[in-house]
C-alpha cells in the first residue's frame, strides 16, 4: 500500500507541475523532488524482496535491509527538505528554521535503533540455501531490485552534495562541489539506462515467474516478444527519420526496452486474465511502468517547439537567445502563422467567481478597490445575464488570463486557450501557468514568456486635440474613426450619477484590422457647475479618447487623442507526443499494486507453491 500511495502521490505532483508550472515538463530533478523519489525506488525493491520470501522462502535478509533503508531514507528526505540545507538549491525547500540539530538527532536515533535491532537479530533471520541459476525467476527479481537500488544511489549521492558541503563547512573545510548546472541533462543521461534495465527486467521477471523454466521454454517465451519489440523499434525509427526527427542510440535502446516490457507484460497479463484476474497485479503494475517509460521518451525526448520565431528579428533584447528563438510575439488581434496553426491573441481576461469561464477586461472598469470592478456592458453566458451594465462585481485580480485562439490550417479545427500569467518582480518577474489542449496522441502546451504588467499604466503620448462635428471622420493611430453621435449617458463607469447631473457621451466608431469595429464612449460630465471627463480606451488599438470641450453654439466637440503601444504577449507553445502513455501508465501501476495487495491478503497464510508440471504451467503467485 505504501508503494502504491507514494508512487501515485509522486506522479500526482508531477501532473500538478505539468499543469501549473511553466518549465515545460513534469519532472525537473529538483533536489526536493529527488528526496521523495529515492525512498520510493528502494521501497519497490523491498516489496519485491518481501514477495520473494513469502512465496519462495528466499531473500529475507535482503528484504529486511531494504525495508530499513527505505525508512532511513524517508527520515533523510525529511532532513533534506526541512533543515534548510537545500535552501539555495531548491525552490521547494524550507529555509533554515533552526531545526537542523533536532532533525539530525531524530535521523541518527532511529537509524541507529533500526540498524542495531537488525544486527542483534541478524543470525536469527532464516537464510535460503537454494542455488540460483540463469533460469531462476528469483535471480531476475534480485537483479531488478539491485537496479532500483543503484538508481536510487546515483540520485541520492548527487542530491546530497549540499549536505557534504555543509558537513565539511562545519569543520571549516572549503569544498569545491556544486550540483550539476543542468540537472535535467545530468540525471537523464544516467537514469535513462536504469529505465532500460527496469523495462527489460520487468518483462523477464514476469514471464519467468509464471512458468517452469529451462532453455527451451525461455527461448519459446522470449523469441516472439524480442522480435516484435525490435520490429516495432525499427519501424518507429524509420518513421521518425521520415518526418525529420533524429533518434539517438540511447533513445532507440529505451524504445526497444519499453516495447519489450509492454509486450512481455501484456502477454503475461492476457494469460493470467483467463485464469484469475486477481493474480495479474504484478503484470498490470509492470505494464504500467513500461508504458510510463515510453510516455517519458515520447513527451520529453520528442517534445516539439511549434512557436519558433521565423521572422528573423529579435523579440526583445532582454530575452535570452533561446527565448528569442523559441517564442512568438503576438500583437492583439493580429493573426500569426505557427507551424500548422494560425494563432491570434485576442485580449486579457479575469476570473469572476460568479461567472463561468473568464471575463474580458474590456467589459470591466477597474475601481480603487482592486477586488471590485464595474461592468461596462452586460456580462452574459449564452442567454443568461450575470451582470448588467453598471453593476459592481467581485474579481480575482491576482492572475490575468490571456486568450489565444488556435486554428488548425489543415482541418480548420479551432480552439481557445487561456494561459495564465502574474507579473511579480519579487518572484523573478513573471509567474506563468500553461494552458493545455489535449488530444489522444499529444498535448499542445502553451505558456506566457513575457507580457506588459497589466497592473501598471502604460505610457501614453501627449493628448492631441481634434475638433469634430457629428459625422466627421479622422485617422487615429493608423485607423480611421467616425464620430457618429452625441447622446445622453445613463451609466458612467465608476461614477454614481446624481439628480441634476448632465452626462453626455460621444459614440465614436473605430475600424480596426480585418474590418473589426470598436465603439468608444468618452463621457463629458457636468455636476454642480464642475466639469468632469471620463476617457475611454480601446486597448486592442492602443487609443484613448477624451471629450474635452463642447461648443453648443457651433456644434463642435473637441476630443483629446492619446496613443500607446499595442497590447502584446510573448508565447511559447510545444507539442508533447504520447504524454498520455505516462498518465495512463501511472494509473495502471497504481491499480496493479492495489490488485497485488488484494491477492497478498487472500493468499496470506497459504504455503508457498513449488513449481511442478510442464514448462509454461502457471504458479499460484501474484507479483514479482
Amino acid at each position: 500500500l505504501g508503494g502504491a500511495v507514494l508512487g501515485v502521490g509522486i506522479m500526482m505532483g508531477a501532473y500538478w507541475a505539468y499543469e501549473t508550472l511553466n518549465f515545460g515538463g513534469y519532472w525537473n530533478w529538483d533536489p526536493v523532488e529527488n528526496a521523495v523519489f529515492i525512498p520510493w525506488l528502494v521501497l519497490i525493491a523491498a516489496l519485491h524482496g518481501m514477495v520473494l520470501w513469502q512465496r519462495r522462502r528466499t531473500g529475507l535478509r535482503t528484504a529486511f535491509v531494504l525495508v530499513i533503508t527505505t525508512f532511513v531514507l524517508i527520515l533523510y528526505a525529511t532532513f533534506l527538505t526541512r533543515s534548510g540545507v537545500l535552501g539555495a538549491a531548491s525552490v521547494h525547500s524550507f529555509t533554515d528554521l533552526g531545526l537542523s540539530g533536532q532533525l539530525l538527532i531524530y535521523l541518527g536515533f532511529f537509524t541507529v535503533l533500526a540498524v542495531g535491532l537488525l544486527v542483534s537479530r541478524w543470525k536469527e533471520i532464516p537464510v535460503s540455501e537454494k542455488e540460483l541459476d540463469a533460469y531462476s525467476p528469483e535471480l531476475w527479481v534480485f537483479v531488478g531490485a539491485t537496479v532500483l537500488c543503484l538508481a536510487a544511489f546515483q540520485v541520492v549521492f548527487t542530491t546530497s552534495i549540499p549536505v557534504y558541503k555543509a558537513f565539511l563547512g562545519f569543520f571549516h573545510i572549503k569544498a569545491n562541489m556544486a550540483l550539476p548546472a543542468d540537472q535535467v541533462a545530468f540525471y537523464t543521461r544516467i537514469q535513462l539506462w536504469s529505465g532500460v534495465l527496469i523495462a527489460v527486467l520487468s518483462g523477464i521477471g514476469q514471464v519467468m515467474w509464471w512458468q517452469r523454466n529451462n532453455k527451451e521454454s525461455v527461448l519459446n517465451a522470449f523469441a516472439p516478444t524480442v522480435m516484435l519489440a525490435l520490429l516495432g523499434t525499427a519501424l518507429t525509427v524509420l518513421l521518425l527519420r521520415y518526418f525529420g526527427h533524429p533518434i539517438t542510440v540511447p533513445y532507440a535502446v529505451l524504445l526497444a526496452a519499453g516495447l519489450f516490457g509492454v509486450l512481455a507484460n501484456f502477454g503475461t497479463l492476457f494469460s493470467l486474465w483467463r485464469r484469475n484476474i486477481t493474480l495479474s497485479g504484478g503484470a498490470v503494475a509492470h505494464l504500467g511502468i513500461a508504458l510510463m517509460l515510453l510516455g517519458m521518451l515520447g513527451s520529453s525526448g520528442y517534445s516539439d517547439t511549434i512557436s519558433r520565431n521565423v521572422t528573423g528579428q529579435l523579440i526583445a533584447r532582454q530575452l535570452s537567445d533561446e527565448d528569442n528563438r523559441d517564442n512568438v510575439l503576438l500583437l492583439r488581434n493580429e493573426s500569426v502563422p505557427m507551424q500548422g496553426y494560425q494563432v491570434t491573441y485576442t485580449g486579457q481576461y479575469l476570473d469572476v467567481p460568479t461567472v463561468p469561464g473568464y471575463v474580458n477586461t474590456q467589459l470591466l472598469y477597474r475601481t480603487d478597490d482592486e477586488y471590485k470592478a464595474v461592468a461596462r456592458g452586460d456580462i452574459k453566458r449564452d442567454d443568461k445575464v450575470y451582470y448588467k451594465t453598471g453593476d459592481t462585481l467581485e474579481i480575482q485580480p491576482e492572475n490575468t488570463y490571456y486568450r489565444v485562439n488556435y486554428e488548425d490550417k489543415k482541418t480548420g479545427e479551432a480552439f481557445s486557450l487561456y494561459p495564465r500569467a502574474q507579473v511579480n518582480e519579487e518572484m523573478g518577474g513573471i509567474l506563468a501557468s500553461p494552458a493545455l489542449q489535449r488530444y489522444w496522441g499529444h498535448d499542445i502546451y502553451s505558456h506566457i514568456t513575457s507580457v506588459p504588467d497589466p497592473r501598471k499604466e502604460q505610457p501614453w503620448s501627449p493628448s492631441i486635440p481634434h475638433e469634430l462635428s457629428v459625422g466627421d471622420t479622422i485617422f487615429l493611430n493608423d485607423y480611421f474613426a467616425v464620430f457618429r453621435a452625441i447622446e445622453q449617458a445613463h451609466n458612467v463607469p465608476g461614477i454614481q450619477l446624481k439628480q441634476g447631473d448632465i452626462a453626455l457621451q460621444a459614440d465614436m466608431i473605430i475600424s480596426g484590422e480585418k474590418g473589426r469595429q470598436y465603439h468608444a464612449h468618452p463621457v463629458f460630465l457636468l455636476r454642480d457647475r464642475q466639469i468632469g471627463r471620463v476617457p475611454d480606451e480601446v486597448e486592442d488599438l492602443g487609443i484613448r479618447l477624451t471629450l474635452d470641450q463642447i461648443d453648443p453654439v457651433k456644434g463642435k466637440f473637441t476630443f483629446g487623442i492619446s496613443t500607446t503601444a499595442k497590447d502584446y504577449i510573448v508565447l511559447k507553445a510545444t507539442e508533447k507526443p504520447f504524454i498520455n502513455l505516462l498518465w495512463g501508465g501511472t494509473l495502471l501501476m497504481g491499480f496493479g499494486l492495489l490488485l497485488s495487495i488484494r491477492q497478498r491478503r487472500t493468499a496470506k497464510g497459504k504455503p508457498a507453491a513449488v513449481p511442478t508440471g510442464r514448462a509454461g504451467a502457471t504458479r499460484p503467485q501474484a507479483v514479482a
